[in-house]
């Protein structure tokens, strides 16, 4: 058995950028001896069930999770991913809430985004993850810009500690 959990992982039902699809995924990851694996398919949970049947079948600890695009309060015109994962039932019934407001109250340009606000008003039970370079703490250091991402990452450990 591995350490390594896979926690940020797109399924063919991230229909802009994904190929993996569940049961061959699941395969792999038990031939490879991982005890879980997240999938944080981009806005939406549509694999979840398919995804928490073959896991538990395979022996696999499934994580829910989801990529969500925050819209910069101050410039409507960026925006970056965020991945958050539900640790309980609170963080998935709050995950659902953020992923439907997407649809229903954050659409710009027909694609789905967050605020920041809507974000502090459902963490409980959430794991939030950078993104890595694309995350707005990635960019920051990208830019060499250390005290806006310091101040960044702080924001998000306060919010997600």
């Amino acid at each position: 058995m591995t350490d390594f959990v896979q926690l940020r992982l797109h399924t063919e039902f991230s229909l802009v950028d994904g190929l993996v699809r569940i049961k061959p995924l699941l395969a792999r990851v038990a031939e490879l001896g991982m005890p879980a694996v997240a999938v944080t398919d981009v806005c939406n949970f549509y694999a979840l069930i398919k995804f928490h049947k073959a896991a538990f079948a395979a022996g696999i600890q499934p994580i829910f999770g989801v990529d969500l695009m925050v819209m910069d309060a101050d410039d409507p015109e960026r925006s970056y991913p965020l991945c958050l994962l539900a640790m309980n039932q609170t963080g998935y019934r709050n995950l659902t809430l953020l992923i439907s407001r997407a649809y229903t109250q954050g659409q710009h340009l027909g694609v789905p985004y967050v605020s920041k606000c809507w974000l502090e008003e459902a963490c409980e039970g959430v794991i939030a993850l950078s993104a890595g370079a694309a995350g707005d703490v990635g960019q920051a250091l990208l830019g060499e810009r250390a005290a806006l991402a310091v101040e960044r990452a702080s924001y998000w450990m306060k919010l997600y500690p």
